[in-house]
């Protein structure tokens, strides 16, 4: 009993001692890996393609992106307007359905480069048009119309802005994408407004008739 209770004392403390000299043995990390570990973390430096990119131009394509989606949402009502039993002007209803698409493809092209360049998007609230001032196909095109030239003179800002803090990459997107393509599309809105009133309208209830038969449908292919 004795040489038994002898034995197992002697390899306990063989294996603690094994034991600690294993733990001694262990490789532990540097001082400097350990300083590193416990240092601060520091925050990353921004991205290059924002470097350029000035805060203001920033929030003044946040504005853009707005207003191209209110207008889209604006034409879609119009459209739906013209699509209406009461009214049924068919190429009136498709060419306003173009111009909410194109107006969407603005915005989303847009929220393209505000990512590109390191931006963060923040929109602004889009109010639904009230379409109970819309009378006839004139009004409508009026309305059209003086919405189309603040969302182009929005963008002359916004050119003007690139201008000016001499961001020549958001001066030639503008140019490229926005500028022109705006222009053409307010004089066909105000070559609509001269042919309704040249018709008669909003008088002659004929005029949108034809305005829609012979013109609306030109630019529908178009």
């Amino acid at each position: 009993m004795f040489f038994c209770c002898f034995w197992c004392i002697y390899h306990i403390s063989t294996l603690l001692a094994a034991l600690v000299a294993c733990s001694c043995d262990t490789p532990r990390p540097s001082r400097r890996i350990r300083a590193l570990a416990s240092a601060p973390m520091t925050t990353a430096p921004p991205p290059f393609v924002s470097e350029n990119y000035h805060p203001e131009c920033e929030a003044a394509i946040n504005y853009q992106i707005s207003l191209e989606l209110y207008a889209s949402h604006k034409f879609e009502t119009m459209a739906s307007y013209f699509n209406c039993e009461d009214v049924a002007w068919k190429p009136f209803s498709q060419f306003f359905l173009q111009q909410s698409s194109l107006e969407l493809q603005h915005a989303q092209s847009l929220m393209w480069l505000q990512n590109q360049r390191g931006g963060r998007l923040s929109l602004q609230d889009i109010y639904s048009p009230d379409p109970s001032c819309w009378e006839n196909a004139l009004t409508v095109m009026e309305c059209a119309f003086h919405l189309k030239m603040s969302v182009n003179q929005s963008l002359f800002d916004l050119h003007q802005l690139a201008t000016e803090m001499k961001d020549a990459h958001l001066c030639d997107f503008l140019k490229s994408h926005y500028l022109l393509e705006q222009m053409k599309f307010i004089q066909e809105l105000e070559d609509h407004i001269t042919n309704l009133r040249k018709m008669g309208a909003p008088e002659t209830g004929l005029a949108e008739d034809l305005c829609a038969k012979l013109t609306m449908r030109d630019s529908n292919k178009n």
